[in-house]
């Protein structure tokens, strides 16, 4: 029943499309921003450069060639839209960090999101209590797909990152994680797997905690895959 025999010691969560469906949200501010200087925005450049990556990335990728000072209206008109937007949290997922919490399992947040949103977040999921590590997008110098951010949350930690549970919606996320040695579950399409995602769910519904003895619990997934978790 259980296919993953290594005991793993935390959960980590992305933020945007895995503890909030706020996709939506980043595409239009993005857009809103492009259409300030008469651009536009393509899908394929939504999947490279706007999910999963901080906004330093995008503004380079996709506003380089903007003078500064747009530059950095286009990164204030996208802190504001994220700040005050309001947000559905993903399915399941404040049960999941219930029971998660109830085992006595670590969990964090690595998100190329900033502080003022992840506070609205956490205090949205009524998680204040829960979560141990967070890592943000002005932590380190190189942003997903980079391992950087995973490798870091580790650290704080106190674990190798190989002893850690992922889960990420984007490719640039999946790939981050994969690299910095997690085992990273994705959210959303089959084609995180070509990315290195070693299982997909849609949502948290039907993930569960199944106690297998006082030290271990196993994070049962609706396939019927699943993870070791210890303390």
């Amino acid at each position: 029943m259980y296919q993953n025999k290594s005991v793993k010691r935390a959960i980590l969560f992305d933020m945007d499309g895995v503890l909030i469906d706020s996709n939506v949200v980043i595409e239009r501010a993005w857009c809103e921003a492009a259409d300030m200087y008469g651009r536009h925005i393509s899908e394929e450049e939504i999947t490279q450069h706007i999910h999963g990556q901080p906004g330093a990335h995008t503004i380079r990728a996709l506003f380089h060639d903007l003078p500064l000072v747009d530059q950095q209206k286009v990164q204030q008109h996208i802190i504001h839209v994220e700040n005050t937007a309001s947000y559905n949290v993903i399915t399941g997922v404040m049960e999941l960090i219930s029971s998660l919490k109830a085992a006595g399992i670590t969990m964090g947040i690595v998100t190329s999101g900033c502080r003022e949103k992840i506070d609205r977040v956490i205090t949205l999921l009524n998680a204040q209590s829960c979560i141990s590590v967070i890592v943000e997008r002005y932590d380190v110098a190189r942003g997903k797909p980079y391992p950087d951010p995973y490798l870091l949350a580790a650290e704080h930690l106190g674990i190798p990152a190989n002893q850690t549970v992922v889960f990420e919606d984007s490719q640039s996320g999946v790939t981050s994680a994969v690299a910095a040695g997690a085992y990273c579950v994705g959210i959303g399409g089959d084609n995180l797997l070509s990315h290195g995602a070693m299982s997909v769910i849609p949502d948290f519904r039907d993930v569960r905690v199944v106690y297998e003895d006082d030290s271990t619990q196993v994070l049962l997934f609706p396939s019927g895959h699943s993870v070791r978790m210890g303390r």
